[in-house]
């Protein structure tokens, strides 16, 4: 039995491949680092596709999850829009995507609103989302094996250590 333990998948505006630029990758996992040291949240696993976030992460009660997900996508857009200025990026396109995405408010949107997060409530069910979170870019065609994607915390359920501190969920069958 799990109490708090959510599967989060969050999608950038119309799927929009963003995280196919290393810098634009390493501000989700700095901001995931931030929130891990300042915000509470415990996560167990996560994978960072080029257009959409799976993560599974344990919070004291649904208000966390809420919170962490409200100031994670305000955070990581604001950071991502001005970044444009900094890094080496061709796709200018992006940038108006995003001024579209957010003209009624008056700004910018990366990221979809909502977010799929869906309470794992049993070691089969956490086992399936655990699987499919890491075989995601296996089935993606980018990797032949889940512990060679790097953006992803699969490498530390396979005994090594990847980019992301992560708490390893234990299941036992």
């Amino acid at each position: 039995m799990y109490v708090g333990l959510y599967f989060i998948t969050t999608s950038v505006i119309k799927w929009i491949d963003l995280f196919t630029r290393k810098a634009f990758g390493q501000m989700i996992i700095d901001s995931l680092v931030f929130c891990q040291e300042n915000k509470g949240v415990t996560i167990h696993a996560w994978c960072l596709m080029p257009s959409h976030l799976h993560l599974i992460g344990s919070f004291s009660d649904e208000r966390q999850l809420e919170a962490f997900m409200r100031d994670f996508k305000k955070f990581t857009s604001k950071k991502i829009v001005s970044a444009f200025s900094e890094v080496a990026e061709s796709r200018s396109w992006l940038l108006a995507e995003f001024e579209f995405a957010g003209s009624r408010r008056g700004g910018y949107k990366v990221w979809q609103d909502g977010y799929h997060a869906i309470d794992l409530f049993s070691d089969k069910f956490v086992r399936q989302k655990l699987d499919y979170l890491h075989d995601n870019p296996v089935r993606a065609g980018i990797v032949f094996e889940p512990h060679s994607y790097v953006m992803s915390s699969a490498i530390d359920y396979a005994g090594g250590k990847g980019l992301l501190p992560v708490e390893l969920i234990s299941l036992f069958g």
